[in-house]
């Protein structure tokens, strides 16, 4: 992915060597951790209940980039080797794609020449590289003391309520409501019993962030962030502030007012998300994202048998997540740190040459 001044590459594939990360135009002197590298991609595994039995260190191997526990300013690479690999059963599922997955698609893509194990370049073991970017970017952002944070807003029928300022003190890793979360979790045991899967919406707040950042068009950081939201496996929505919402009010009631605070123009209430016109106003940004239940289930599904053509049944056997939503909130969290990170490297460059 692209921005203005950071980019990012995702290479590997599920059941491949590893996976990994290429990430252009970092600055260089961001004191870099491997030890909070691992705790970040530690939180990739989720809750281990609901998560994937496949176990994997996810040790990163930083290649180049980082002299001395710096970045150098030379472009980082990072990889992640994959060594809890059994390959045996996508040779016998080869020709009868998996409802929901990428299988059929990607197969017509690549002229069937795509590496279907695991849903190779097309799996969510791809998200390691995006907790990776995450990890820069958040350090990066931290010396202007921005920070962002998610958590699940929902899973299935259980909806958290939970205020901006919750967010950022909770203790929880998961959820700052407590009675929501014990609710999420029976929701979750539910579809792993059942054999059935369960999807939800990971809300995530950027506090701090300063006004001014994005602009119209192609400048626009909202469509930015929901860019880089929707390039995460199993996004299939997102809104920012009210979002949908909006379509049930009258203005007088959507706006949000300004006001003065310690010397500070702020916004009474943040409908809008902290964002209006593409440009940040100041105000958190927040932005929900929703997920759709992991496709891999062990329920019988309907589908087509491409080398004989006729359509069967298909009954899953393997290691899979029952939710994969506790695990996206790392992902969510790196998604949105690059693009404000992006946004703020072109601020800081104009600040350098307007008067």
């Amino acid at each position: 992915m692209r921005g203005k001044l950071l980019s990012f590459s995702l290479f590997g594939e599920s059941h491949g060597k590893a996976v990994g990360v290429l990430i252009e135009g970092l600055p260089p002197g961001i004191e870099v951790s491997v030890e909070e590298l691992r705790k970040e991609l530690e939180r990739r595994k989720g809750i281990e209940r609901f998560a994937t039995k496949r176990r994997e260190s996810d040790e990163p191997l930083i290649l180049s980039g980082v002299f001395r526990g710096k970045t150098t300013g030379a472009p980082v690479a990072v990889i992640v080797e994959n060594r809890d690999v059994d390959s045996s059963y996508y040779e016998e599922i080869r020709n009868t794609p998996r409802p929901g997955h990428a299988d059929y698609p990607a197969r017509i893509k690549y002229f069937g020449h795509n590496d279907y194990r695991g849903g190779g370049h097309f799996s969510g073991r791809l998200t390691v590289g995006m907790v990776i970017v995450g990890y820069f970017a958040k350090r990066l952002l931290e010396g202007e003391g921005i920070e962002v944070r998610a958590y699940l807003k929902r899973i299935g029928r259980v909806e958290a309520r939970v205020s901006p300022e919750e967010v950022l003190n909770s203790t929880n890793p998961y959820c700052p409501d407590e009675e929501a979360f014990r609710a999420m979790v029976e929701e979750m045991e539910e579809a792993r019993k059942s054999g059935d899967s369960v999807g939800g919406v990971v809300e995530v707040v950027a506090f701090n962030v300063p006004p001014g950042l994005g602009g119209p068009w192609e400048e626009d950081i909202e469509a930015d962030i929901a860019s880089a939201l929707f390039r995460i496996p199993a996004v299939k929505g997102v809104e920012f502030g009210l979002g949908f919402k909006f379509a049930e009010l009258r203005g007088s009631e959507a706006n949000d007012p300004f006001i003065l605070r310690n010397g500070k123009v702020l916004t009474e209430t943040n409908n809008h998300g902290g964002v209006l016109g593409g440009i940040t106003t100041g105000m958190p940004i927040v932005a929900r994202v929703a997920f759709k239940p992991t496709p891999s289930i062990y329920l019988p599904q309907r589908t087509v048998d491409l080398e004989r053509m006729e359509e069967v049944t298909l009954r899953l056997r393997g290691r899979f997540d029952s939710c994969i939503v506790p695990k996206a909130l790392p992902v969510v969290e790196g998604a949105v740190a690059f693009i404000i990170a992006d946004h703020l490297l072109r601020r800081k460059a104009w600040e350098g040459v307007v008067r």
